[in-house]
This record gives structure tokens, C-alpha cells and sequence, in this order.
């Protein structure tokens, strides 16, 4: 019996980079995942290349994570489709512009803040509940070392991926006592398209935080959070896993 056969995820911008990555990983042990992703094309090629490998198991939902419709869409095809929801996977995030914080927008603070946060806050909020009358769940949050550290010209991003990480250990204690654990994954520097939006000399600053010397691998954070999807992760929330390299301090 493979580790996810009969447990249903929803994975937030599984449609490319880490979230594929993620989709792939359950998928290949059996979950049924939907996807939910906002660019269709993008979406639609990455759910039948995963699916043409174990057909039947992966469904796209496409919206923007940070409007209500789109975490309510996903639960009920999620729930038409499969009937349940055992994993939560919130992955979706964005950049953001790089810049010193008196030469930002406000604008720019609200666009990465409806993603990276309140798409999180609304996946949860309409997850939860069927979760909890299911007596399982296993939510992962993708935040970031940044979160943690704060990175210079990323304030933003960083500031996000900190109030995410807040979120989790704040819903964890408020689901202790049932059986939805949450946590949440930390990475340092991982090589997907998101370092697009990012200047050469932001990611040579992130890398050589890295006592690896490296940045990270997508199938190295897909089995990370794959094992807190699984029923063998029984004792931890509200936790925050690193995948830093040796980077992160606490």
C-alpha cells in the first residue's frame, strides 16, 4: 500500500516549480490531488503530464489564492470529486519587487501580502472544517528562511513569509487537540522560476548564507513536506521545518 492511496490533497500553485514538485510526489504515492493554480495553460500541462503518469488523480481548480471564490471552488470540486480533504498544501507565493523599503510602493506590500498571506489565511479557513469532521488533516505552509531572518531589499517578502509562519504555530495550537496537524516548511534558496524575480546579487546574497554552499532542490523540499502530509508525522505541530542548508539559526 503506498503511503497517500485514498487521502485527497489540495496543493495552492501546483502547476510549477515547488507546488509540481509537491503534486508530483503525492501523486506518485498514491494521493488524489487537486490542483489549484491561477495561469490555466500552465495548470492544464502540468495536471496531464502528472496524470498521464497515474491516471485519474490529479484535477485543476484555476483562481487567484487570494480571493475567497477560489479557496471555495477548490473545496467543493474538491469534495465532488473524491468527497474529502485530507492534505492541505499551501504552497502559492510570489517575489515581490526587489528595493529598499523608502523606495516601495504600498501597492507593492498589498500584491505580495494577498498572496503570500491571505491566500494561506482563506485555504485554511475553508479547509479546516472538513478536516476537523474528518478527525484528520495535515496542513503545510510553505513559508521561507526569510521569514526568519529577514532579507535586505525583500521586506515584503520577507515580512509574509514571517506573518505565515506565525499563522501556523497559531493554528496548530488551535487544532492541538484534534487530529489536523499544521506545519510549516522554511526553505532557504531553491532553484525554481521564482528567482526570476529576483536580481543576480539578492540570490548570491541568499546563497552564500548557505553553509552547503548550494541552493536547494524541489524534489528535496516535495520530501520534506510529503512527510508531514503522512499519517507518520503524528507529534508535531505548529512547528517550522527548515530546509536551509545549515543557513537557518533557530
Amino acid at each position: 500500500m503506498m503511503r497517500f492511496e485514498n487521502k485527497v490533497a489540495i496543493v495552492t500553485g501546483g502547476g510549477d516549480g515547488i507546488g509540481y514538485g509537491i503534486t508530483e510526489r503525492l501523486s506518485s504515492e498514491g494521493a488524489n490531488v487537486m490542483v489549484v493554480d491561477f495561469n490555466s495553460e500552465i495548470g492544464s500541462q502540468s495536471v496531464n503530464e502528472i496524470d498521464s503518469k497515474n491516471p485519474g488523480n490529479v484535477r485543476l481548480t484555476v483562481g487567484d489564492v487570494s480571493q475567497p471564490k477560489t479557496s471555495l471552488d477548490a473545496v467543493k470540486n474538491t469534495l465532488d470529486t473524491w468527497g474529502k480533504i485530507d492534505i492541505l498544501v499551501n504552497n502559492a507565493g510570489i517575489g515581490g519587487i526587489n528595493g529598499n523599503i523608502w523606495e516601495l510602493d504600498v501597492e507593492e506590500l498589498d500584491r505580495v501580502y494577498q498572496i503570500n498571506l491571505r491566500g494561506v489565511f482563506l485555504f485554511c479557513q475553508a479547509v479546516i472544517p472538513h478536516m476537523v469532521d474528518n478527525n484528520f488533516g495535515r496542513i503545510v505552509n510553505m513559508a521561507s528562511t526569510a521569514g526568519k531572518e529577514g532579507n535586505p531589499r525583500m521586506v515584503p517578502y520577507s515580512s509574509t513569509k514571517a506573518a505565515v509562519i506565525a499563522l501556523t504555530k497559531s493554528v496548530g495550537k488551535e487544532l492541538a487537540a484534534t487530529n489536523v496537524l499544521v506545519n510549516c516548511v522554511t526553505p532557504a534558496v531553491v532553484q525554481t522560476k521564482l528567482l526570476e524575480e529576483f536580481t543576480p546579487e539578492q540570490i548570491k546574497y541568499m546563497t552564500d548564507k548557505i553553509p552547503m554552499g548550494r541552493t536547494g532542490e524541489i524534489k528535496e523540499i516535495a520530501a520534506l513536506v510529503s512527510w508531514l502530509c503522512s499519517e507518520e508525522c503524528s507529534f508535531s505541530t505548529g512547528a517550522a521545518y527548515d530546509a536551509s542548508g545549515g543557513r537557518a539559526t533557530y
